[in-house]
């Protein structure tokens, strides 16, 4: 089971550690999509569903900090 990534979390992450951990959960997210496709029964099928969650959460957060980044610089 994968452990739920919390914005919380999300936000105390250096912007290092956040690419890292999104290049892992795509690594995981295309692995998942693999094994969906080519029928075999997955371990959890809400996998997919929580990688792209994940996925998503990360994607948001550095939105946000490069919007709130550009504010501060006017």
């Amino acid at each position: 089971m994968l452990p739920i990534l919390r914005s919380s979390e999300i936000r105390k992450m250096k912007p290092e550690e956040r690419r890292r951990k999104l290049d892992e959960l795509r690594a995981e997210l295309a692995k998942a999509r693999a094994v969906a496709s080519s029928g075999a029964p997955m371990d959890n099928p809400k996998k997919i569903r929580e990688l792209k969650k994940a996925i998503a959460r990360i994607l948001t957060i550095e939105n946000e900090e490069r919007i709130t980044h550009r504010r501060r610089k006017r």
